[in-house]
């Protein structure tokens, strides 16, 4: 999947449940925009922001390092890369694992 295809259809993923308007021209103009939704999401509604991040599936094991005091960046910076790397990852699956149908399902058709 060719980098732009893969960062428009992530960026779509992460601009909808954030709200974001505006449509960034790269990936690093995306983490922008959603770490100061996100910077606004952990002062009015952090667990709003956590119950998302769970929606999102990303995983609590890399939210705590980022949320550390002493981690290297800002908080909602490093939640806005956690996420936008977790939109990625899905998108790469659902392009490279391919699900057969299940056979013999006739009794289970509405």
């Amino acid at each position: 999947m060719p980098t732009d295809k893969l960062f428009q259809q992530a960026s779509a993923l992460v601009r909808e449940p954030f709200e974001l308007e505006a449509v960034p021209d790269s990936e690093e103009e995306l983490i922008a925009l959603l770490a100061e939704r996100i910077a606004e999401m952990l002062e009015r509604q952090p667990e709003y922001l956590m119950s998302m991040l769970y929606r999102l599936d990303v995983l609590e094991k890399k939210i705590v390092p980022v949320m550390r005091p002493d981690a290297p960046e800002p908080a909602n910076w490093g939640l806005a890369r956690l996420v936008l790397e977790r939109q990625k990852e899905r998108l790469e699956t659902k392009r490279t694992v391919k699900i057969e149908p299940l056979e013999d399902m006739k009794d289970w058709e509405w």
